[in-house]
């Protein structure tokens, strides 16, 4: 066995081991990342809530229920609340907007539908279910006078229609040859209108005498009074109650 001797390197054939060094240091661990708050949405592309100039579409919040609509359209009446604040947005309003830009305004959103569907096409819509009192109440808070007064003639045609109660009909049974039949229901007139046909007797013509026989049902409305005054049958409605009393 060889020995080493002090300024001698190792025995030949010998790799020397290398000394061992200080561990590697491990690599740090990635911190997670922290969960990200949500961001409110964005308003759509091309549409706008700014006064003045910009996108012709304006965002509306109107009690929790977001409309979309053009400037034009909400411009319609010059003196209205939606005017002032789309087209003419200055400090005096002094709207607040959500975080989508959207103007807020503190309405019930169920009735301002037929007031936008007004100022786009220019007529009264309501749904049976609304109030026309309601809509009424919009409009005027609002400031659009032309559907005020559109509405409020509406709500006194059904208060002046309620009033009168409800339409009754008299019907008159009339009977008739054949030959009759073209006459009688050309003639009608004063309110009275057809109402259905029937044939009796025979359908089969034995010989020139017989003639098939119909009965002919008529109506009209009946208001057989206004302010106390009986309004008499015209002649041609007596004439019809004299056929109908053949019967």
């Amino acid at each position: 066995m060889a020995e080493l001797v002090a300024g001698e390197g190792p025995p030949r054939g010998r790799t020397p081991s290398p000394l061992p060094g200080p561990p590697s240091p491990r690599p740090a661990a990635t911190p997670a990342c922290p969960p990200r708050s949500p961001e409110p949405p964005a308003p759509d592309r091309g549409i706008s809530s700014s006064g003045g100039g910009g996108s012709k579409w304006v965002r509306l919040n109107v009690g929790g229920t977001y409309f979309v609509s053009t400037r034009q359209t909400l411009c319609r009446e010059p003196k209205s609340f939606l005017c002032r604040l789309c087209c003419q947005e200055g400090p005096e309003l002094g709207s607040d907007k959500d975080e989508t830009g959207a103007y807020l305004i503190d309405r019930d959103p169920t009735y301002f539908g037929p007031i936008l569907n007004y100022l786009r096409h220019g007529k009264l819509i309501i749904n049976k279910e609304l109030a026309e009192e309601g809509v009424l109440e919009e409009a005027e808070f609002y400031n659009i006078a032309s559907l005020v007064r559109l509405v409020k003639e509406r709500i006194r045609d059904n208060e002046s229609r309620t009033s009168q109660g409800p339409v009754k009909h008299v019907y008159r049974v009339l009977q008739c040859q054949e030959e009759e039949l073209t006459q009688m229901v050309s003639t009608m007139s004063d309110g009275w209108k057809f109402e259905q046909l029937i044939s009796i007797g025979s359908s089969y013509n034995y010989g020139n005498e017989d003639q098939a026989e119909f009965l002919c049902v008529v109506s009209r409305e009946l208001n057989n009074s206004t302010n106390g005054i009986v309004i008499e049958p015209s002649e041609k409605a007596k004439i019809l109650q004299e056929r109908g009393s053949r019967m």
